[in-house]
């Protein structure tokens, strides 16, 4: 089972690689990661499991947090008490976004940061996506909200970014006003 000691800190150089495409079918070890993540970021959103495990609490992780420069990253987001939707996105390209922002209101975190970090972090409220599935089927959806926000933290990834480099380092609260809180 994978641990919060297993993911890699802001501080290890290879957070901010810039992720590789993945070619299909994946092999056994790519697909044993991946449900392990999955398992990793439900059970870190059960307090019981959480204490249990000493999780922190997640909805997504990227592989390259474990240090695996593959576009690859998950989301496990919890639509009720105890239900799960799980997303494994592979590949993924963001193809429109709304003009309208969004940040979440008591700020944004991270598994691989691992200190309170204040400000806001623009996001799009809503966006249309394309990214192939763990068996090579390409999807189109939109994401809103929530999940927007979490496909959009999680793609940054992808691309060796953190969600504090997106915040005003000269006025971290500068668009608290401009942008919507959720």
């Amino acid at each position: 089972m994978l641990k919060t000691k297993d993911i890699i800190d802001e501080f290890d150089p290879r957070i901010r690689l810039v992720s590789k495409d993945v070619t299909f079918p994946l092999d056994d070890k790519t697909k044993k990661v991946i449900a392990d993540s999955i398992e990793m970021l439900r059970l870190s959103q059960i307090e019981e499991y959480s204490k249990k495990y000493d999780l922190r609490p997640g909805m997504g992780l990227s592989l390259i947090q474990l240090g695996i420069t593959k576009r690859i990253f998950v989301i496990v987001y919890e639509y009720e008490e105890g239900k799960f939707e799980t997303y494994t996105v592979i590949n993924p390209k963001i193809l429109s976004e709304s003009e309208e922002k969004i940040y979440v209101s008591e700020g944004e975190g991270c598994l691989s940061v691992n200190r309170p970090v204040e400000g806001i972090v623009p996001r799009s409220a809503r966006i249309s996506v394309e990214y192939y599935d763990i068996d090579g089927n390409k999807i189109n959806t939109r994401f809103r909200e929530e999940l927007a926000i979490v496909f959009q933290h999680e793609y940054d990834h992808l691309n060796g970014i953190l969600f504090c480099d997106r915040i005003d380092k000269k006025n971290p609260f500068k668009y608290k006003d401009v942008y919507r809180g959720i």
